[in-house]
């Protein structure tokens, strides 16, 4: 769904979960802007994003007329149309920084023409190029909002993040962050998931990019975290395999073993006399 903002119905911006990934152009300053109960800082000719999930409201200013764009699509589309394929790039949409993204009079320009040609093939008759052209439509518009998203925030992120940079920071912080002794090990499809892909074509990525299957990936990254706990820490092999998510210690050392060649204990002693 494409709309135009001075066109809207003004319960658009009311509190709203609207269960969609959004894109927004904020073409004036028309009121105080909301995200989760914390206000975005945001000036006229000002993109920002939500995704599914997080509640926006704005306390419109009667006297100036909304004026922008929106753009909404359902999580379901990046499957059924191929746009999750190179989704994990748009990582703006994962990101709480409750700042705009502020745009120039050309970056204005490009913006709303990418809306517009959307906007325009969403009321075209349907042919057989459709479904192409709207990805596309898409695609180009998140690609453009990632460029000034990394040109306003390049000092603090980190705008070259690959694919395999930031799974192993998801994945490393799920295991560090008591995630896993509260919901279990990592799983395949919980990783798929935060990427908004399907498990299998998940899996196709991380051995394309990684050359090792997910699971491995999985399981090395598991064994790293335990042999953190094993070195660092005093804690016993019962309590690391909680830590970790594993249901049973002996499940945790059989794991261990396979990858490592040696039981979780005699790692720790074998690394203790070093």
């Amino acid at each position: 769904m494409v709309g135009d903002l001075a066109r809207a119905d003004l319960t658009l911006f009311d509190p709203v979960d609207f269960g969609m990934y959004c894109v927004v152009l904020m073409d004036d300053d028309f009121g105080v802007l909301m995200k989760n109960g914390s206000p975005v800082r945001y000036s006229p000719c000002t993109l920002f994003s939500l995704r599914p999930g997080q509640v926006v409201e704005t306390k419109l200013n009667y006297k100036v007329r909304p004026r922008g764009w929106i753009l909404a699509f359902s999580p379901d589309l990046l499957e059924k149309s191929g746009l999750g394929r190179d989704f994990y790039m748009f990582d703006y949409f994962s990101s709480d920084i409750l700042e705009g993204i502020k745009l120039d009079g050309v970056e204005r320009g490009i913006i709303v023409n990418c809306f517009t040609n959307i906007f325009a093939e969403l009321n075209t008759k349907r042919d057989f190029l459709s479904d192409q052209l709207i990805r596309l439509g898409i695609g180009q518009l998140l690609s453009y909002v990632k460029r000034f998203y990394t040109r306003q925030f390049s000092e603090s992120l980190h705008p070259d993040t690959s694919f395999g940079q930031k799974l192993d920071s998801m994945v490393e912080s799920y295991l560090s962050s008591g995630l896993a002794a509260q919901k279990g090990q990592p799983t395949v499809a919980w990783c798929a998931s935060q990427f908004n892909l399907s498990s299998n074509y998940f899996g196709s990525l991380v051995k394309r990019e990684l050359h090792i299957t997910a699971q491995e990936y999985l399981q090395q990254k598991i064994v790293t975290a335990a042999k953190r706990l094993l070195l660092d820490t005093s804690m016993g092999i019962g309590e690391i395999s909680e830590e970790l998510g594993f249901s049973y210690p002996n499940h945790f050392c059989r794991m261990f073993r396979v990858r490592t060649g040696i039981s979780p204990l005699g790692f720790r002693k074998t690394s203790a006399r070093k």
